[in-house]
């Protein structure tokens, strides 16, 4: 007798993929503060891509007859720092070394991350040595860990953005690894061993396409994290080092400078604070939608 392996993410009634898509898309739109996360995202990348384009001054330029310029000041929109350097200008360039930052964490996370929780929750054997080595990751608080690598490696972008990513990348193994362990008990996944198919086959075309929701949703969730990481490795030194902008290291310089210009620090807070709710909202309005079973705004 034949067996027929249905995909899961075609519907039953045929629609196919293009349902599926449908019925996110359709759940987004239901959802009024994920579009606005959305809308908020799409800002700041905007603004990260094209800053060379939005900041009318480089964000290493100094204007010393200018110095704590109050917001509003002809020529400059949020005021100047101590050296009569152009806040504005600096927090774009800012947006776009924490969004790289973010980015390549993020990057490092799934690279590594994803393989290793697909393979732990499909193989026992394997789960025993991955899992146990995740629990003692998972011991140390995340910053602990990132201050920790950045420190060895010493301070740049880069270095910053692996020591992020090194430290997510036990969270994304448990994000991974939980959704094989379900994935695989599926019938569909059942009937493709009836029909011999080996683990990576079954893995690579089966269990992998279905996880993919969950890790973009842990993705959206990182990205935060990674942008609130990466100011604090700048601001504790450890991370980007002048005269590249940095949202950290804004905060880092204006701290000394907070009574006489208190704005000097807190449009660098909003900025991240910004960055950080977009890809919340943004990242909830994903999770429900991507969810077959969250039917409150279908």
């Amino acid at each position: 007798m034949a067996i027929t392996v249905v995909d899961p993410r075609i519907n039953v009634d045929g629609a196919g993929l293009g349902s599926g898509r449908g019925r996110i898309w359709k759940s987004l739109r239901g959802n009024p503060l994920g579009m606005a996360g959305g809308i908020m995202l799409a800002v700041v990348v905007l603004v990260a891509v094209f800053a060379p384009l939005i900041a009318p001054y480089g964000p290493a330029e100094v204007h010393f007859a200018t110095p704590f310029q109050k917001p509003g000041t002809v020529g400059f929109l949020l005021g100047t720092d101590d050296l009569g350097r152009d806040i504005f200008s600096r927090m774009v360039f800012g947006v776009r070394a924490s969004l790289e930052v973010g980015a390549l964490c993020v990057l490092l996370s799934v690279l590594i991350g994803t393989p290793l929780g697909l393979l732990a929750g499909y193989w026992k054997w394997l789960d025993a040595i991955v899992s146990r080595l995740t629990d003692v990751t998972l011991a140390f608080p995340f910053l602990i860990i990132a201050v920790g690598l950045a420190a060895i490696s010493g301070p740049s972008l880069t270095n910053a953005a692996v020591a992020l990513g090194i430290a997510h990348i036990p969270t994304m193994i448990r994000v991974v690894r939980g959704e094989t362990l379900r994935i695989k008990e599926s019938d569909f996944v059942l009937g493709a061993k009836t029909m011999d198919a080996s683990g990576v086959r079954i893995i690579f075309q089966h269990v992998m396409p279905n996880a993919a929701s969950a890790i973009i949703v842990q993705a959206t969730v990182i990205m935060p994290v990674a942008v609130i990481g990466e100011a604090l490795l700048s601001f504790l030194g450890l991370g980007i080092q002048p005269p590249t902008p940095s949202l950290g290291i804004m905060l880092s310089d204006a701290q000394q400078y907070i009574f006489r210009s208190p704005t000097a620090a807190i449009f660098p807070g909003i900025g991240i604070a910004l960055i950080c709710l977009a890809f919340n909202l943004f990242g909830d309005a994903l999770r429900d939608a991507f969810d077959p079973t969250n039917t409150s705004r279908k």
